[in-house]
């Protein structure tokens, strides 16, 4: 297989192991802590009433039950993943719901309707594709000429006070992680606007915009400390560093990011700042 092809196998391997359980485990908890992000990904998106959308990279469901509420029944929304354990949640928090589609499959590879959507939109869906130029591509024909593509994606991980204050503590026991590879999926893939743009470029689409945004990120979702570290090392870049660790490193690592976090105690909140971009691109 091809690096590229390798590289995306990968990652639908994840989402269907422990990627996707943890998700689902945590989703009351993320979803709360992502607020902010997804109040100012449906900002920029601004799903309209009889609109149909395409929801990337969906999850567990939560932006797309949103879009749901706001294209109302003249509307329609598809939330798209490759995850099973994910997707199969979303189902159940959709329920009934007539304007609601769920559809297990890879979005590089899925043969959509040519122009069936008004809208594409993802909140922190598309960082993770194997080979972006065909995956957004293959996109693009399923987008109505003139649609818009509207995602959430993070600014570089120094910017990102909330994963690196708990990896930076946990790195006083545990080995440093391997820097990613400049072309390799993952959360902080798409942070180079230059990247994006001849990604985006490449496949046809108009030259992106970029918004930077930046947010408060209440980790403990309002449980306190202890909820706060737990969330620090389940889900985000000290997660995979303690998996990868040695059994006997990770509990003086896991104090020490308990350390790292109680001067951002705010309450029964752990508030630290986030940063990320709002992309848009048009079809034509």
């Amino acid at each position: 297989m091809t690096d590229a092809t390798q590289l995306h196998a990968d990652q639908i391997a994840y989402w269907n192991g422990p990627g996707g359980a943890h998700w689902v485990a945590q989703q009351a908890h993320t979803d709360t802590q992502l607020a902010p992000v997804t109040e100012a990904l449906l900002a920029a998106a601004a799903p309209a009433r009889g609109q149909r959308v395409l929801d990337i990279g969906c999850g567990c469901g939560t932006t797309t039950l949103h879009v749901a509420d706001a294209v109302g029944a003249e509307g329609h929304v598809t939330g798209l993943d490759v995850s099973g354990p994910m997707l199969g949640w979303a189902r159940q928090r959709g329920g009934e719901r007539e304007n609601l589609a769920w559809v297990l499959a890879d979005a590089a590879a899925h043969a959509f309707p040519p122009g069936g959507f008004d809208l594409l939109m993802s909140r922190f869906g598309v960082m993770f594709f194997g080979n972006p130029p065909a995956a957004f591509a293959n996109l693009r024909a399923g987008l109505r000429p003139g649609g818009r593509l509207v995602f959430a994606c993070w600014r570089p991980f120094e910017e990102n006070t909330w994963m690196r204050v708990p990896l930076h503590a946990a790195y006083q026991h545990i080995p440093r992680l391997p820097k990613p590879g400049p072309e390799d999926p993952g959360p902080f893939a798409f942070a180079d606007p230059e990247r994006v743009t001849r990604i985006l470029t490449g496949a046809g689409w108009s030259a992106p915009s970029f918004t930077p945004v930046d947010v408060m990120l209440d980790i403990a979702a309002g449980g306190g400390l202890d909820l706060a570290v737990e969330q620090a090392t389940h889900i985000g870049a000290a997660s995979r560093a303690l998996r990868e660790a040695p059994e006997e490193t990770r509990p003086a690592a896991i104090a020490a990011i308990r350390e790292a976090l109680v001067p951002y105690r705010d309450g029964m909140s752990v508030r630290l700042p986030g940063a990320i971009w709002i992309v848009s691109a048009t079809n034509g």
